[in-house]
């Protein structure tokens, strides 16, 4: 198979559909991304970046059940694949074997 390779944000994305376990759409996804990294991150570049992951087959949409909250329309749920496991498995694994060859510890330095 074809080695994908992902840009960062793309990996922090599939991390974040990995966390949410079945309840990952894009305002959910959104959310999550700023409160766990503090970025600034629109709706759309999350759309844009679950629309790649899925053409690379890294995740799959289904379209989830209508609710009254959401004026009866239904939020496109999104799940990770076997392939979007691995990558993620081997991205990983590539960051841990770089990481090991540093000739030293790296160490905070003052907040920027």
């Amino acid at each position: 198979m074809k080695r994908t390779y992902l840009g960062e944000f793309e990996e922090i994305v599939l991390l974040t559909v990995v966390l949410l376990e079945g309840q990952a759409y894009g305002v959910a996804i959104t959310h999550q991304i700023i409160e766990q990294t503090g970025r600034s991150v629109r709706l759309n570049q999350v759309h844009a970046a679950l629309h790649r992951l899925e053409e690379k087959g890294m995740v799959a949409s289904k379209m989830g059940e209508a609710t009254a909250e959401r004026g009866g329309r239904r939020k496109r749920l999104f799940t990770i694949t076997a392939y979007g496991e691995q990558t993620l498995l081997d991205i990983q694994a590539v960051r841990t074997q770089l990481l090991s060859l540093l000739p030293r510890a790296l160490k905070p330095s003052i907040s920027l």
